[in-house]
């Protein structure tokens, strides 16, 4: 076997091996490592030279990418996930006839279509999407961003909440918990502006909280503003209420008057 191909083995084995214990920091310092030595292979992309290595090369490379997606979503970083889903693309895309089909393909295809639209890039979600084969519009990881996407632009955000509990992979649950509280954040917009106030029981029952603790603990995080008391959510606290600017009527009609009188001359 070609020694690059070892080392880049055994490290991969190594990155695994701290990714199976957690340990994150190791995980990213050898992910690094590996990028580097994947630059050393002549039949990755773009050039996809035919080499006597080539499928294998193609293979590992595919997974060590796989695996680096995953991990900027153990990272939550999603600038990270973002460069490791564009280097993995077209291993997906493009190796047809090369490699055979990886298993994390559609829950790694699903995810990303998860990622845009939480980032509310509706635009670049259609854009992927019209990209897959019709197949894989079955798929279910596909279906669950398809079918956020539509419950999305819908407003049907209770379809939106209750679909945390039916991720189809573990690692969705990071871009679901940001996409609740998009939603919630949402929803508490339209409160302000249609309610003075709400029973803790009705709020509780909008933004689709299993507890008054977990209500109480979503005001004080992120709508310090409002008040909790007599059982009621008042959504008025520590608003100023803005005074109505009076509007310098006279100087304005004069000024408009002088305009009109300047077009008379002119015509």
């Amino acid at each position: 076997m070609d020694p690059k191909l070892v080392e880049v083995t055994q490290l991969f084995a190594r990155f695994k091996a701290a990714y199976a214990r957690n340990d994150l920091d190791v995980c990213s310092n050898l992910l690094s490592q590996l990028k580097v030595l994947l630059t050393k292979f002549p039949s990755l992309p773009p050039s996809f030279q035919q080499t006597p290595n080539a499928v294998e090369e193609l293979k590992l490379a595919r997974e060590i990418y796989e695996h680096a997606v995953v991990l900027s979503v153990k990272m939550e970083d999603q600038d990270a996930f973002e460069r490791d889903f564009c280097q993995l693309k077209p291993y997906y895309m493009d190796t047809c006839g090369i490699i055979p089909p990886s298993p994390e393909e559609y829950p790694i295809l699903g995810l990303n279509l998860l990622r845009l639209l939480v980032q509310n890039r509706i635009a670049e979600f259609h854009t992927e999407l019209e990209l897959l084969p019709a197949k894989a519009l079955e798929n279910l990881c596909i279906k669950h961003g398809v079918e956020l996407e539509q419950s999305f632009m819908e407003g049907a955000y209770n379809r939106v909440l209750s679909a945390r509990q039916a991720v189809p992979h573990e690692t969705y649950i990071y871009f679901m918990d940001l996409l609740a509280k998009t939603v919630r954040d949402e929803i508490a917009g339209c409160s302000e502006k249609g309610y003075d106030y709400l029973s803790i029981s009705d709020a509780k029952q909008m933004f689709m909280f299993s507890s008054d603790k977990e209500l109480q603990q979503y005001i004080k995080e992120e709508h310090p503003e409002w008040d909790v008391k007599n059982c009621l959510v008042m959504f008025q606290k520590g608003k100023e209420s803005q005074p109505c600017k009076e509007i310098p009527s006279a100087p304005v009609i004069n000024q408009t008057l002088g305009y009109a009188r300047e077009l008379e001359r002119i015509v």
